[in-house]
Protein backbone atom coordinates (compact mmCIF):
# COMPACT_ATOMS: atom_id res chain seq x y z
CA UNK A 1 0.00 0.00 0.00
CA UNK A 2 1.28 3.68 -0.67
CA UNK A 3 1.90 6.22 1.73
CA UNK A 4 -0.86 8.50 2.27
CA UNK A 5 -0.52 12.04 3.86
CA UNK A 6 -3.29 13.42 6.61
CA UNK A 7 -4.81 11.46 9.23
CA UNK A 8 -7.03 8.75 8.23
CA UNK A 9 -10.91 9.59 9.63
CA UNK A 10 -12.19 6.82 11.85
CA UNK A 11 -15.57 7.74 11.62
CA UNK A 12 -17.34 4.82 12.51
CA UNK A 13 -19.74 4.69 15.67
CA UNK A 14 -16.64 3.19 17.09
CA UNK A 15 -14.41 2.31 18.33
CA UNK A 16 -14.11 5.79 17.99
CA UNK A 17 -10.20 7.29 17.68
CA UNK A 18 -8.12 7.34 21.02
CA UNK A 19 -7.02 11.24 21.79
CA UNK A 20 -3.30 11.48 22.33
CA UNK A 21 -3.73 11.83 25.96
CA UNK A 22 -5.04 8.57 26.42
CA UNK A 23 -2.53 6.39 23.70
CA UNK A 24 0.25 8.35 26.21
CA UNK A 25 -1.51 7.09 29.86
CA UNK A 26 -1.54 3.78 27.77
CA UNK A 27 2.21 3.79 27.10
CA UNK A 28 3.08 3.77 30.99
CA UNK A 29 5.41 0.78 32.01
CA UNK A 30 2.72 -1.94 32.97
CA UNK A 31 2.77 -2.10 37.30
CA UNK A 32 2.47 -5.48 39.42
CA UNK A 33 -0.92 -5.92 39.41
CA UNK A 34 -1.03 -7.20 43.23
CA UNK A 35 1.14 -4.07 43.96
CA UNK A 36 0.79 -1.30 46.07
CA UNK A 37 0.68 1.30 43.31
CA UNK A 38 -2.22 -1.13 41.17
CA UNK A 39 -4.62 -0.61 44.20
CA UNK A 40 -4.45 3.35 44.49
CA UNK A 41 -5.16 3.04 40.33
CA UNK A 42 -7.92 0.21 41.07
CA UNK A 43 -9.65 2.54 43.62
CA UNK A 44 -9.78 5.23 41.42
CA UNK A 45 -10.64 4.47 38.29
CA UNK A 46 -13.72 2.11 40.26
CA UNK A 47 -14.95 5.45 41.82
CA UNK A 48 -14.42 7.40 39.06
CA UNK A 49 -16.14 5.30 36.60
CA UNK A 50 -19.18 5.09 38.96
CA UNK A 51 -19.89 9.47 38.25
CA UNK A 52 -19.99 8.65 34.59
CA UNK A 53 -22.42 6.12 35.32
CA UNK A 54 -24.36 8.52 37.75
CA UNK A 55 -24.16 5.89 40.17
CA UNK A 56 -24.02 5.70 44.15
CA UNK A 57 -23.58 1.58 43.32
CA UNK A 58 -20.65 -0.73 42.59
CA UNK A 59 -19.60 -1.07 38.61
CA UNK A 60 -17.89 -3.95 37.98
CA UNK A 61 -15.09 -3.73 35.24
CA UNK A 62 -14.01 -6.78 32.79
CA UNK A 63 -11.51 -7.28 30.65
CA UNK A 64 -13.77 -8.10 27.93
CA UNK A 65 -16.07 -6.70 25.09
CA UNK A 66 -19.27 -5.67 25.15
CA UNK A 67 -20.24 -8.99 24.46
CA UNK A 68 -18.62 -10.22 27.63
CA UNK A 69 -20.77 -7.49 29.75
CA UNK A 70 -24.35 -8.63 28.05
CA UNK A 71 -23.36 -12.17 29.32
CA UNK A 72 -22.28 -10.82 32.39
CA UNK A 73 -25.78 -8.71 33.15
CA UNK A 74 -27.48 -12.13 32.60
CA UNK A 75 -26.01 -15.13 33.82
CA UNK A 76 -25.74 -13.18 37.21
CA UNK A 77 -29.39 -11.76 37.60
CA UNK A 78 -31.36 -15.26 36.08
CA UNK A 79 -31.67 -18.66 35.96
CA UNK A 80 -32.21 -21.18 33.36
CA UNK A 81 -36.10 -21.14 31.71
CA UNK A 82 -36.33 -17.18 33.08
CA UNK A 83 -38.10 -15.60 30.90
CA UNK A 84 -36.80 -12.38 29.72
CA UNK A 85 -38.69 -9.63 27.55
CA UNK A 86 -36.24 -7.93 24.66
CA UNK A 87 -37.26 -5.26 22.12
CA UNK A 88 -36.40 -5.49 18.41
CA UNK A 89 -34.55 -1.98 17.86
CA UNK A 90 -31.61 -3.64 15.29
CA UNK A 91 -28.64 -5.41 15.32
CA UNK A 92 -27.49 -5.05 18.52
CA UNK A 93 -30.49 -5.57 20.21
CA UNK A 94 -30.95 -9.04 18.04
CA UNK A 95 -27.36 -9.91 19.28
CA UNK A 96 -28.38 -10.00 22.87
CA UNK A 97 -31.46 -11.92 21.77
CA UNK A 98 -29.50 -14.65 20.44
CA UNK A 99 -26.80 -14.41 23.51
CA UNK A 100 -30.03 -15.17 26.09
CA UNK A 101 -31.15 -17.89 23.67
CA UNK A 102 -27.94 -19.57 24.08
CA UNK A 103 -28.16 -19.42 27.76
CA UNK A 104 -31.08 -21.70 27.96
CA UNK A 105 -33.16 -18.40 28.53
CA UNK A 106 -37.28 -17.95 27.40
CA UNK A 107 -36.69 -14.76 25.03
CA UNK A 108 -40.19 -12.86 24.27
CA UNK A 109 -38.66 -10.31 21.50
CA UNK A 110 -41.36 -7.42 20.81
CA UNK A 111 -40.85 -6.45 17.18
CA UNK A 112 -39.32 -3.79 15.69
CA UNK A 113 -38.90 -1.76 12.04
CA UNK A 114 -35.60 -0.90 13.42
CA UNK A 115 -36.05 2.83 12.74
CA UNK A 116 -37.90 3.75 16.10
CA UNK A 117 -36.63 2.62 19.56
CA UNK A 118 -38.19 0.70 21.86
CA UNK A 119 -41.82 1.36 22.73
CA UNK A 120 -42.88 1.80 25.94
CA UNK A 121 -46.49 1.25 25.69
CA UNK A 122 -45.84 -2.29 24.24
CA UNK A 123 -43.56 -3.06 26.96
CA UNK A 124 -46.23 -1.97 29.87
CA UNK A 125 -48.78 -3.85 28.01
CA UNK A 126 -46.93 -6.93 28.00
CA UNK A 127 -45.84 -6.65 31.63
CA UNK A 128 -49.31 -6.26 32.99
CA UNK A 129 -50.67 -9.08 30.58
CA UNK A 130 -48.16 -11.12 32.88
CA UNK A 131 -50.25 -11.71 35.73
CA UNK A 132 -48.34 -14.94 36.82
CA UNK A 133 -44.83 -12.49 36.64
CA UNK A 134 -43.31 -14.90 34.68
CA UNK A 135 -40.82 -11.99 32.85
CA UNK A 136 -37.85 -11.90 35.10
CA UNK A 137 -35.84 -9.29 33.44
CA UNK A 138 -36.60 -6.38 30.84
CA UNK A 139 -33.67 -6.00 28.40
CA UNK A 140 -33.30 -2.90 26.09
CA UNK A 141 -30.76 -1.51 23.83
CA UNK A 142 -30.04 2.82 24.99
CA UNK A 143 -28.22 3.76 21.91
CA UNK A 144 -28.73 1.33 19.13
CA UNK A 145 -25.54 1.65 17.30
CA UNK A 146 -26.87 -0.13 14.09
CA UNK A 147 -29.61 2.53 13.26
CA UNK A 148 -28.82 6.11 15.31
CA UNK A 149 -32.00 5.26 17.00
CA UNK A 150 -32.00 6.01 21.05
CA UNK A 151 -34.75 4.33 22.98
CA UNK A 152 -36.18 6.69 26.14
CA UNK A 153 -34.48 5.05 29.00
CA UNK A 154 -36.73 7.38 31.74
CA UNK A 155 -40.18 6.37 29.64
CA UNK A 156 -39.37 2.66 29.52
CA UNK A 157 -38.58 3.10 33.29
CA UNK A 158 -42.25 4.50 34.01
CA UNK A 159 -43.85 2.24 31.91
CA UNK A 160 -42.32 -1.02 34.30
CA UNK A 161 -43.36 0.96 37.27
CA UNK A 162 -46.90 1.53 36.24
CA UNK A 163 -47.20 -1.75 35.72
CA UNK A 164 -46.54 -3.15 38.89
CA UNK A 165 -44.61 -5.58 38.28
CA UNK A 166 -41.15 -6.95 39.59
CA UNK A 167 -39.05 -7.53 36.36
CA UNK A 168 -35.37 -6.29 36.67
CA UNK A 169 -34.60 -3.77 33.88
CA UNK A 170 -31.65 -4.12 32.24
CA UNK A 171 -29.82 -1.46 29.85
CA UNK A 172 -27.13 -2.05 26.96
CA UNK A 173 -25.25 1.66 26.62
CA UNK A 174 -22.34 0.19 24.83
CA UNK A 175 -22.25 3.25 22.66
CA UNK A 176 -24.04 5.83 24.50
CA UNK A 177 -22.20 6.05 28.12
CA UNK A 178 -20.31 9.53 27.96
CA UNK A 179 -21.54 10.83 24.80
CA UNK A 180 -25.71 10.78 26.00
CA UNK A 181 -27.13 11.44 29.10
CA UNK A 182 -27.13 8.23 31.04
CA UNK A 183 -28.29 8.87 34.55
CA UNK A 184 -28.00 4.91 35.98
CA UNK A 185 -29.49 5.65 39.20
CA UNK A 186 -32.02 8.24 38.53
CA UNK A 187 -33.89 6.09 35.53
CA UNK A 188 -33.87 3.19 37.87
CA UNK A 189 -31.46 0.93 35.64
CA UNK A 190 -30.56 -2.65 37.33
CA UNK A 191 -27.84 -3.26 35.57
CA UNK A 192 -26.61 -1.38 32.90
CA UNK A 193 -23.83 -2.64 30.33
CA UNK A 194 -21.73 -0.27 28.67
CA UNK A 195 -17.89 -1.11 26.95
CA UNK A 196 -14.07 1.23 26.84
CA UNK A 197 -14.43 2.31 23.29
CA UNK A 198 -16.90 4.51 22.50
CA UNK A 199 -17.93 7.55 24.29
CA UNK A 200 -15.11 6.60 26.35
CA UNK A 201 -12.49 7.44 23.77
CA UNK A 202 -10.42 4.08 24.78
CA UNK A 203 -9.26 1.05 22.68
CA UNK A 204 -11.80 -1.94 22.77
CA UNK A 205 -10.95 -3.94 25.58
CA UNK A 206 -12.96 -3.90 28.95
CA UNK A 207 -16.50 -3.29 29.72
CA UNK A 208 -18.99 -2.72 32.46
CA UNK A 209 -21.65 -3.92 34.63
CA UNK A 210 -22.67 -0.52 36.81
CA UNK A 211 -25.29 -2.30 39.88
CA UNK A 212 -28.43 -2.11 41.56
CA UNK A 213 -28.96 -3.19 44.92
CA UNK A 214 -31.92 -5.30 43.45
CA UNK A 215 -29.46 -6.87 40.79
CA UNK A 216 -27.44 -7.70 44.01
CA UNK A 217 -30.30 -9.15 44.99
CA UNK A 218 -31.24 -10.79 42.53
CA UNK A 219 -27.90 -12.23 41.91
CA UNK A 220 -28.14 -14.49 45.24
CA UNK A 221 -30.85 -16.50 43.33
CA UNK A 222 -29.56 -16.90 40.23
CA UNK A 223 -28.76 -20.41 39.06
CA UNK A 224 -26.83 -19.55 35.32
CA UNK A 225 -23.34 -21.28 35.48
CA UNK A 226 -20.77 -19.04 35.70
CA UNK A 227 -17.07 -18.11 36.99
CA UNK A 228 -14.92 -15.71 35.16
CA UNK A 229 -18.06 -13.53 35.20
CA UNK A 230 -19.11 -13.61 38.60
CA UNK A 231 -20.07 -10.58 40.08
CA UNK A 232 -19.12 -11.51 43.86
CA UNK A 233 -15.28 -12.25 43.72
CA UNK A 234 -14.90 -9.06 41.43
CA UNK A 235 -17.03 -6.58 44.35
CA UNK A 236 -14.66 -8.62 47.06
CA UNK A 237 -11.66 -7.82 45.04
CA UNK A 238 -12.58 -4.46 43.97
CA UNK A 239 -13.22 -2.94 47.83
CA UNK A 240 -9.83 -2.84 48.29
CA UNK A 241 -8.49 -1.40 44.80
CA UNK A 242 -7.67 -5.20 43.06
CA UNK A 243 -9.51 -7.51 40.73
CA UNK A 244 -9.47 -11.57 41.32
CA UNK A 245 -8.25 -12.29 37.89
CA UNK A 246 -5.39 -10.06 35.73
CA UNK A 247 -7.11 -6.58 35.17
CA UNK A 248 -6.11 -4.80 31.89
CA UNK A 249 -3.49 -2.51 33.86
CA UNK A 250 -2.19 -0.13 31.00
CA UNK A 251 -5.97 -0.17 29.66
CA UNK A 252 -7.14 1.15 33.23
CA UNK A 253 -4.48 3.96 33.00
CA UNK A 254 -5.92 5.33 29.69
CA UNK A 255 -9.70 4.60 31.55
CA UNK A 256 -8.42 6.74 34.52
CA UNK A 257 -6.83 9.59 31.66
CA UNK A 258 -10.69 9.22 30.06
CA UNK A 259 -12.38 9.81 33.36
CA UNK A 260 -10.06 12.86 33.69
CA UNK A 261 -11.14 14.47 30.37
CA UNK A 262 -14.57 13.82 30.54
CA UNK A 263 -14.53 15.68 34.23
CA UNK A 264 -12.38 18.70 32.89
CA UNK A 265 -15.10 19.51 30.04
CA UNK A 266 -17.91 18.18 31.98
CA UNK A 267 -20.56 15.79 31.35
CA UNK A 268 -23.51 18.61 30.43
CA UNK A 269 -20.80 20.24 28.24
CA UNK A 270 -20.00 16.47 26.77
CA UNK A 271 -23.63 15.73 26.14
CA UNK A 272 -24.35 18.95 24.86
CA UNK A 273 -21.18 18.71 22.54
CA UNK A 274 -22.37 15.71 21.12
CA UNK A 275 -26.28 16.88 20.14
CA UNK A 276 -25.03 19.61 18.54
CA UNK A 277 -22.88 17.90 16.18
CA UNK A 278 -25.78 15.36 15.60
CA UNK A 279 -28.04 18.16 14.48
CA UNK A 280 -25.58 19.75 12.04
CA UNK A 281 -24.94 15.97 10.80
CA UNK A 282 -28.64 15.49 10.20
CA UNK A 283 -28.77 19.18 8.48
CA UNK A 284 -26.22 17.95 6.22
CA UNK A 285 -27.93 14.61 5.61
CA UNK A 286 -31.43 17.05 5.00
CA UNK A 287 -29.90 19.26 2.48
CA UNK A 288 -28.37 16.69 0.44
CA UNK A 289 -31.70 15.50 -0.12
CA UNK A 290 -31.50 11.94 1.97
CA UNK A 291 -33.04 10.54 5.04
CA UNK A 292 -32.04 9.95 8.19
CA UNK A 293 -32.87 6.28 8.87
CA UNK A 294 -34.50 7.07 12.33
CA UNK A 295 -38.17 8.34 12.09
CA UNK A 296 -38.90 9.99 15.88
CA UNK A 297 -36.87 13.34 16.52
CA UNK A 298 -37.19 12.31 20.01
CA UNK A 299 -35.13 9.51 19.68
CA UNK A 300 -32.20 10.87 17.54
CA UNK A 301 -29.09 9.75 18.32
CA UNK A 302 -26.34 11.99 19.39
CA UNK A 303 -23.61 9.21 18.99
CA UNK A 304 -24.18 8.47 15.00
CA UNK A 305 -26.24 9.07 12.44
CA UNK A 306 -27.86 6.70 10.08
CA UNK A 307 -28.37 7.60 6.33
CA UNK A 308 -30.48 5.30 3.84
CA UNK A 309 -29.46 5.45 0.38
CA UNK A 310 -31.69 5.74 -2.52
CA UNK A 311 -33.12 2.51 -3.89
CA UNK A 312 -30.88 1.41 -6.22
CA UNK A 313 -27.45 2.25 -4.91
CA UNK A 314 -24.99 0.23 -2.36
CA UNK A 315 -24.04 1.87 0.94
CA UNK A 316 -21.08 -0.27 0.91
CA UNK A 317 -19.84 0.93 -2.43
CA UNK A 318 -20.16 4.46 -1.47
CA UNK A 319 -18.25 3.77 1.61
CA UNK A 320 -15.43 2.17 -0.34
CA UNK A 321 -15.15 4.65 -2.72
CA UNK A 322 -15.10 7.14 -0.19
CA UNK A 323 -12.37 5.24 1.68
CA UNK A 324 -10.09 4.50 -1.42
CA UNK A 325 -10.50 8.59 -2.72
CA UNK A 326 -10.52 9.95 0.93
CA UNK A 327 -9.00 7.88 3.36
CA UNK A 328 -12.22 7.77 5.63
CA UNK A 329 -14.46 5.14 7.35
CA UNK A 330 -17.76 4.82 7.86
CA UNK A 331 -19.97 2.60 9.44
CA UNK A 332 -21.37 -0.11 7.36
CA UNK A 333 -25.21 -0.93 7.38
CA UNK A 334 -25.58 -4.28 9.29
CA UNK A 335 -27.86 -7.45 9.50
CA UNK A 336 -31.02 -6.25 7.46
CA UNK A 337 -29.89 -2.80 6.59
CA UNK A 338 -26.57 -4.15 4.63
CA UNK A 339 -26.21 -2.23 1.80
CA UNK A 340 -28.79 0.24 2.49
CA UNK A 341 -27.55 2.41 4.53
CA UNK A 342 -24.04 3.75 6.07
CA UNK A 343 -23.57 5.29 9.55
CA UNK A 344 -21.69 8.54 10.28
CA UNK A 345 -20.05 8.09 13.31
CA UNK A 346 -19.75 11.76 15.75
CA UNK A 347 -18.53 10.96 19.06
CA UNK A 348 -15.93 10.88 21.38
CA UNK A 349 -12.66 13.42 20.26
CA UNK A 350 -14.31 15.41 17.87
CA UNK A 351 -14.41 19.34 17.20
CA UNK A 352 -16.43 21.13 14.44
CA UNK A 353 -13.51 20.99 12.20
CA UNK A 354 -13.20 17.39 12.27
CA UNK A 355 -16.92 16.96 11.60
CA UNK A 356 -16.96 19.21 8.53
CA UNK A 357 -13.63 17.68 7.22
CA UNK A 358 -16.39 13.99 7.65
CA UNK A 359 -19.20 15.63 6.23
CA UNK A 360 -17.18 17.21 3.25
CA UNK A 361 -15.28 13.57 2.52
CA UNK A 362 -19.33 12.07 2.26
CA UNK A 363 -20.32 14.89 0.31
CA UNK A 364 -17.63 14.50 -1.85
CA UNK A 365 -17.82 10.80 -2.08
CA UNK A 366 -21.77 11.35 -3.50
CA UNK A 367 -20.71 12.52 -5.92
CA UNK A 368 -17.63 10.38 -6.98
CA UNK A 369 -20.16 7.18 -6.50
CA UNK A 370 -23.05 8.76 -8.32
CA UNK A 371 -25.44 8.66 -5.56
CA UNK A 372 -27.93 11.35 -6.83
CA UNK A 373 -27.99 14.03 -3.57
CA UNK A 374 -27.98 17.81 -3.96
CA UNK A 375 -25.22 20.03 -3.03
CA UNK A 376 -24.42 21.86 0.00
CA UNK A 377 -25.08 19.60 3.19
CA UNK A 378 -21.37 20.30 4.21
CA UNK A 379 -23.05 23.95 4.24
CA UNK A 380 -25.34 23.64 5.57
CA UNK A 381 -24.04 22.18 8.36
CA UNK A 382 -21.15 25.11 9.00
CA UNK A 383 -23.94 27.47 9.12
CA UNK A 384 -25.51 25.80 12.13
CA UNK A 385 -22.23 25.25 13.95
CA UNK A 386 -21.66 29.03 13.03
CA UNK A 387 -24.48 29.90 14.50
CA UNK A 388 -24.71 28.16 17.38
Amino acid sequence: MSYKSGRHFLQIPGPSPVPDRILSAMSYQTIDHRGPEFAELGQEVLAGIKRIFKTDSPVVIYPASGTGAWEAALVNTLSAGDTVLMCETGQFATLWHELATKLGLEVEFIPGDWRHGADPQAIEARLKADSEQRIKAVCVVHNETSTGVTSRIPEIRRAIDNSNHPALFLVDTISGLASADYRHDEWGVDVTVSGSQKGLMLPPGISFNALSDKALAAAKQARLPKSYWDWQPMLASNATGYFPHTPATNLLFGLKEAIHMLEVEGLDQVFARHQRHAEATRRAVRAWGLEVLCLNEHEYSPVLTAVVLPDGHDADRLRRVILERFDMSLGAGLGKLKGRIFRIGHLGDINDLTLLGTLAGVEMGLSCAGVPHQAGGVQAAMSYLADT
